[in-house]
């Protein structure tokens, strides 16, 4: 009896915060994230004031005007052959949003991604000089722990290189990315990436590179590949691409991880990558938190992890349970749906029969949510 009373409160406890969690993101939405965001956007360049550097040219920083600072930043460079103007609609972008911009160009334009790389992290060097220099406009504005990259072509391939070079770099945007294929550098970083590629970019094929991006970048790395349906190699220049999904991933990317507000992680994982028709294909390892719920008996402290969640097939149940465990499986309402029992410290649980929805798993006496996507 004091068991099912404990099960009663737990469930109770679990559907207040999840109540909790849903209210909290009420206001991240699709059209959150649309282009432009809300804020007004300012620039600043050479011209108002800004000090040139050695490592790059063609600067314009991009920055809100009416937002509640410090704010996150990005720096930008495009690729082979090309001026900041074929990046540039990512500036104003990622500012109205609250992202401090900096879109760069090359000394060289014909530079290889390790260059590239250089010359982001420099900008990211101004940003953060910017940020104590008591004339600039970006005087205090700045988070200095939440820096981003991003670039295209050999600029995305650059932007994976920085985030191998400096350890300051927490979230990188590639778009289209390119890298040698002899002699490939290291894709060893921690830094959440996004890459985008396009399903026909005959100049970066995704199998030769976003693919092998994905890769070769570290499975303890949050990382997601959105191959972009019909796409060529600009596919990902502007954050219109792909019918504005791709400005509705990279500013929901950069939410989730610079910011850490898990409200994006669960948009990208239950909207924009509900069967995204822009898709031809898209792999990802995240998992979002908010929808992961700790163990709540009192009376015991095993250490349990539920993986993936949300799912749309099954989840893995990993503990160090030291013997056999039952587990039931319940709707929001308290209908009895499943049960079964867990005999290896890590085994999966099939949820392929259920409908879309919220359940709860109980594994003796341990609730735990679990959302079933389609």
């Amino acid at each position: 009896m004091i068991k099912n009373v404990q099960l009663l409160l737990s469930v109770v406890v679990m559907l207040t915060l999840s109540n909790l969690n849903y209210a909290q993101c009420n206001d991240v939405t699709l059209e959150s994230i649309t282009n432009p965001g809300p804020y007004n956007v300012d620039t600043y360049t050479e011209s108002d004031g800004l000090p040139n550097s050695p490592d790059y040219r063609e600067v314009t920083i991009y920055y809100p005007t009416n937002g509640t600072p410090p704010y996150p930043s990005i720096a930008i460079v495009p690729g082979f052959t090309a001026g900041p103007a074929s990046v540039r609609p990512w500036g104003p972008y990622y500012a109205s949003h609250g992202i401090i911009s900096i879109v760069i160009g090359t000394n060289d334009r014909n530079a290889f991604p390790d260059s590239r790389a250089n010359a982001l992290i420099s900008a990211l060097n101004t940003l953060e000089e910017e940020n104590t220099r008591s004339s600039s406009p970006l005087n205090g504005q700045i988070d200095t722990e939440k820096f981003a990259v991003s670039g295209h072509s050999m600029g995305g391939g650059g932007a994976q290189r920085a985030a191998v070079m400096n350890s300051k770099i927490k979230a990188v945007v590639a778009l289209c990315p390119w890298l040698p294929t002899f002699n490939r550098p290291s894709l060893d970083h921690s830094a959440p990436v996004l890459i985008f590629s396009g399903q026909n970019d005959g100049t970066a094929g995704p199998s030769q590179h976003a693919n092998v991006h994905y890769e070769q970048t570290p499975n303890a790395t949050d990382k997601l590949l959105y191959e972009i349906k019909n796409g060529n190699h600009s596919a990902a220049n502007s954050p219109t691409g792909a019918q504005g999904n791709v400005g509705k991933l990279a500013i929901s990317w950069l939410k989730s991880k610079l910011d850490n507000n898990s409200c994006y992680c669960s948009l990208i994982n239950d909207q924009l990558l509900d069967n995204p028709a822009t898709a031809s294909t898209f792999e990802t390892n995240v998992s979002c938190q908010t929808l992961s719920v700790d163990e709540i008996d009192v009376n015991t402290q095993l250490t349990t992890s539920i993986y993936p969640n949300p799912t749309n097939s099954y989840v893995t149940v990993e503990s160090d349970f030291a013997i056999s465990k039952s587990y039931e499986i319940f709707s929001l309402l308290g209908e009895h749906l499943a049960s079964g029992n867990i005999t290896t410290k890590k085994e999966q649980i099939d949820l392929s029969n259920l409908k879309p929805n919220i359940y709860l798993l109980n594994i003796d006496n341990q609730i735990f949510k679990i959302l079933k996507t389609k």
